[in-house]
């Protein structure tokens, strides 16, 4: 990769919530998820773990379950019964639509354990990040190869559900979904300007 690819997806890459209808090649999806695999991580416990959804009745399901859980805690929050269905069902068509569906997860079965809750918690927030960068990494090489791809993050609030519906091992802790396909849209964003996230600390060169 030339330096000037490298920074055109850096610089390119959008969040794509809307796809075409044609479906994704499994190589493709294999490529993304090995360039995810290569990401760095705590310790080099390469925590993540990913579970593809194809269209179907459980991706159905899950996607419904999630949706009434969802409206629950609207209702609780206090929102109006029009609003929460419209909020529930944009989210459930983006889920459902989506050529492609990855839970990314992650486990924390090999990071290190600690007798205090700081250290354990410290441990933890090392198993997000590095799932984090798995998720960054995957996303960049969605846009390298021409497709879209977007993180979700509704699994994050409901992870013993996702982990039920799906029967995955008990040791995975739902972060996201990651949605996949060709894109049906351009979304433009732009970004704050570096200086008014960057403190240069006394002494920096």
């Amino acid at each position: 990769m030339t330096d000037l690819s490298f920074w055109q997806v850096i610089r390119e890459r959008r969040s794509v919530r809307r796809y075409r209808s044609e479906p994704v090649p499994r190589d493709l999806v294999e490529r993304v998820l090995e360039a995810a695999r290569w990401a760095p991580s705590a310790h080099n416990r390469q925590p993540w773990r990913f579970a593809v959804l194809p269209r179907g009745p459980l991706r159905e399901e899950l996607v419904q379950r999630m949706g009434e859980q969802w409206a629950r805690d609207l209702r609780a929050d206090g929102w109006e019964e029009a609003d929460i269905a419209a909020r529930v069902s944009r989210s459930q068509t983006r889920l459902l639509d989506a050529p492609v569906l990855i839970l990314v997860a992650l486990s924390r079965e090999d990071m290190d354990t600690y007798p205090d809750p700081r250290r354990q918690e410290a441990e933890y927030i090392m198993a997000v990040q590095s799932t984090a960068m798995a998720g960054q990494n995957l996303l960049l090489a969605a846009h390298a190869l021409g497709l879209g791809a977007c993180w979700v993050c509704a699994p994050l609030f409901v992870p013993e559900l996702v982990r039920d519906i799906l029967q995955l091992p008990e040791d995975w802790i739902a972060q996201g979904f990651i949605t996949l396909g060709y894109p049906a849209e351009q979304p433009q964003k732009d970004r704050i300007p570096l200086d008014e996230r960057v403190i240069w600390l006394n002494g920096t060169p």
